[in-house]
C-alpha cells in the first residue's frame, strides 16, 4: 500500500504516532519484528506517504495479550487529549493479540476520536472502508498465535523447571546471572552483604519492619532501585527512582522467607490460569519443586532455619525498643504451654491490714505459664503459675552455656561421648517405640492395599453389591489416609533423632566460635538455645 496522504480536518495539525511493540512471543518469528526494524519500517512509510510530526511510542518486552503497557497507555492518553491524528503500526498484531480488545480500539475507539489508523503489512487503512474487511479474521489469527506461543513456552518452562534449572527471569536480590551460563546464579557481593546483615538482625530478634526502618534511615538502596540502577531485574522499567531508600517491611519478610539464599532453586511457586490473564496464582505446596545446592549460598542452612523458627513467635517491643530473646523458647513442663513474659512492675505497698502504707513495691520481671489465670489448654485443664523470675532464667542459661563451653575445652572427646550416649539412651527408649509403631502402620497400610484390590475385583465380578463396595472402599481409603499421615509423622520424628545426633558437630563449631562468653546476647541465645522447660 503506497499512496499520497489526504489530510482531513480532524487529523490536521496533530502528530502522527508510530507504535512499536516487541515481546518474548515475537522472538519465535525472528528479527523482523525487532523494535529497530519496526521503527525503520514505520518511519520509511510515514515519510514516503507525507506524514509529519512523527512521534514514537514503544513497548519493548510486553506481551500482546497485555494492554497495560506504558507506551500504549501514553499514546491513548494523548489520543484522549486530541494530540494524535494518525496511528501507524507494522501490522495488527503490534496493537495486540486479543481480538476483542484490538477490535474495540481499531473499530470503535480510534473512529470515535477521529484517529486515522494504518497497519502497513496487513493493508489496513481506516480511510479505506474495504481495507478493514478481513481485519477481524487477522485479529483472531493473532490471538491464536498468542495461545499457541503460550502453550509452547509453558511446555519449555515445565521441562526446564523439572530439570532443576531456575525458571524465573530474574535472580533474587543478592544474585546475578552467570555471564557464561544464564541458568546459573553468581553472588553479587555488594547486595549479598545487605542480605547477610538482614538475616543477622533477624537472629538478633529485630523484626522485619524494624529492619526496614533501620535500612531506610541508613540510606541503603532498596532492592528494586539497586537492580533498576544497574539495568537488570524486572524493576528496570517500573521502579520509582525518586525513592531509592524507602524499604518496605513486606520486602524484608519476603527476603527472609526465600530458600534461594541457602543455595536452593525453587520452581513453580505460582501459575497463570490463562494466557490472557497475567495474574500469578500461588500453587499448592505439593506442586512446588525444590532443588537443593544448585548455586552458592549466601546464608547457611542453620541460620536460615533459625530465622524461620524465630519468626513463628510474635515479639513485643518494650519502651527501649528491644524484644525479649527468650520469648517462644520457654515452655511449661506440666501442660506444654508457652511461658509468657511479664515486665517488671511497681505497685503500692500495703500494711498487715491490707491498707496502703505509702511504700512502693517492685515486682520483678518474670515468666508465667500461658495457661495460668483460667486460660485453658487443649485438654481443658487449668495450669499453675510456675512463676520464675527472668533474672533466674538469665543466670541459669548463662551458667549452662559457660559450663558446656568449659567442658568442651577441657575434654572435647569426653563431652562428645556424653552427648552421643545421651542420644543413644533416648533412642533406645523413645525411638524404639516409634520404630515399632512405624513397622506396624506400614504393615497395615500394605494390608489395606490388598483389601482394596480384593473388594474391587469382587465388585467387578458381581460378588459384591455396589452399595457394599462403596462403603468398604470408603472405609479402607479413609484408614489409609490416616495411616499415611501417621507414618509421615513417625518418620519425621525418627529423622529428628538422627539430626540431633548430627548436631553435636554443629555445637562444637559454635563453642569454638566464642572464646569467652560473659553475658547473654540475643544472638548467643538464639544460637545456643532451642527450648527451655520450666518445672
Amino acid at each position: 500500500m503506497n499512496r499520497t496522504r489526504q489530510t482531513t480536518d480532524k487529523s490536521k495539525n496533530r502528530i502522527t504516532a508510530l507504535y512499536e511493540r516487541f515481546s518474548r512471543d515475537d522472538e519465535l518469528a525472528g528479527d523482523s519484528n525487532s523494535i529497530v526494524n519496526q521503527k525503520k519500517m514505520l518511519e520509511d512509510y510515514a515519510k514516503s506517504n507525507g506524514y509529519t510530526d512523527l512521534v514514537h511510542f514503544t513497548d519493548d518486552g510486553y506481551s500482546g495479550g497485555n494492554f497495560d503497557r506504558p507506551g500504549w497507555k501514553e499514546m491513548l492518553r494523548q489520543i484522549e487529549d486530541g494530540s494524535i491524528g494518525t496511528v501507524i503500526v507494522k501490522d495488527m498484531s503490534r496493537v495486540g493479540r486479543d481480538y476483542l480488545q484490538v477490535g474495540f480500539y481499531t473499530e470503535v475507539f480510534f473512529r470515535e476520536k477521529g484517529v486515522h489508523f494504518v497497519a502497513i503489512s496487513n493493508g489496513v487503512d481506516s480511510d479505506i472502508n474495504t481495507s478493514s474487511e478481513f481485519a477481524p479474521f487477522l485479529n483472531i489469527m493473532n490471538e491464536w498465535y498468542l495461545r499457541d506461543c503460550s502453550r509452547k513456552i509453558k511446555a519449555v518452562l515445565q521441562a526446564k523447571g523439572r530439570d532443576g534449572k531456575p525458571i524465573t527471569n530474574n535472580p533474587p536480590y543478592g544474585y546475578i546471572k552467570d555471564p557464561e551460563d544464564k541458568n546459573h546464579w553468581l553472588i553479587d557481593e555488594e547486595a549479598a552483604a545487605v542480605v547477610r546483615r538482614i538475616f543477622r538482625m533477624a537472629v538478633e530478634g529485630i523484626g522485619p519492619y524494624q529492619i526496614a526502618r533501620i535500612l531506610t534511615e541508613e540510606k541503603v538502596e532498596k532492592p528494586s532501585y539497586y537492580q533498576a540502577k544497574r539495568g537488570y531485574g524486572c524493576y528496570k522499567n517500573r521502579c520509582d527512582m525518586s525513592k531509592p531508600y524507602e524499604w518496605a517491611g513486606v520486602s524484608v519478610v519476603r527476603m527472609l522467607e526465600k530458600p534461594e539464599y541457602m543455595g536452593d532453586t525453587v520452581n513453580f511457586r505460582t501459575k497463570k490460569l490463562s494466557y490472557k490473564d497475567k495474574t500469578a496464582v500461588r500453587n499448592d505446596s505439593d506442586e512446588i519443586v525444590v532443588f537443593t545446592d544448585t548455586h552458592e549460598a549466601i546464608i547457611d542452612r542453620k541460620t536460615w532455619y533459625m530465622v524461620q523458627e524465630l519468626r513463628k513467635t510474635k515479639r513485643r517491643i518494650n519502651t527501649e525498643g528491644e524484644t525479649n530473646p527468650f520469648v517462644g523458647k520457654i515452655f511449661c513442663a506440666d501442660c506444654g504451654g508457652k511461658m509468657h513474659y511479664r515486665n517488671e512492675g511497681k505497685r503500692a505497698g500495703r500494711n498487715w491490714r491490707g491498707l496502703p502504707d505509702g511504700s512502693v513495691r517492685t515486682t520483678p520481671a518474670c515468666y508465667n505459664c500461658g495457661n495460668y489465670n483460667n486460660s485453658h489448654d487443649q485438654s481443658g485443664k487449668v495450669c499453675c503459675s510456675h512463676n520464675i523470675q527472668a533474672k533466674v532464667i538469665d543466670q541459669l542459661v548463662l551458667e549452662t552455656i559457660q559450663y558446656a563451653c568449659k567442658s568442651v575445652r577441657m575434654d572435647e572427646r569426653a563431652f562428645v561421648e556424653s552427648i552421643r550416649s545421651a542420644s543413644e539412651i533416648r533412642e533406645q527408649s523413645e525411638a524404639k517405640k516409634l520404630k515399632a509403631a512405624l513397622k506396624h502402620q506400614e504393615k497395615r497400610y500394605a494390608e489395606l492395599d490388598i483389601l482394596l484390590k480384593k473388594v474391587y475385583e469382587d465388585n467387578a465380578l458381581g460378588r459384591l453389591p455396589d452399595k457394599r463396595y462403596e462403603m468398604l472402599s470408603a472405609g479402607y481409603e479413609k484408614e489409609q489416609a490416616e495411616l499415611e499421615q501417621s507414618i509421615k509423622t513417625c518418620r519425621e520424628q525418627l529423622t529428628q533423632y538422627d539430626e540431633d545426633t548430627d548436631r553435636t558437630e554443629e555445637f562444637l563449631a559454635l563453642v569454638h566460635k566464642y572464646t569467652d562468653i560473659t553475658e547473654l546476647t540475643p544472638v548467643i541465645i538464639n544460637e545456643f538455645v532451642d527450648m527451655i522447660v520450666s518445672y
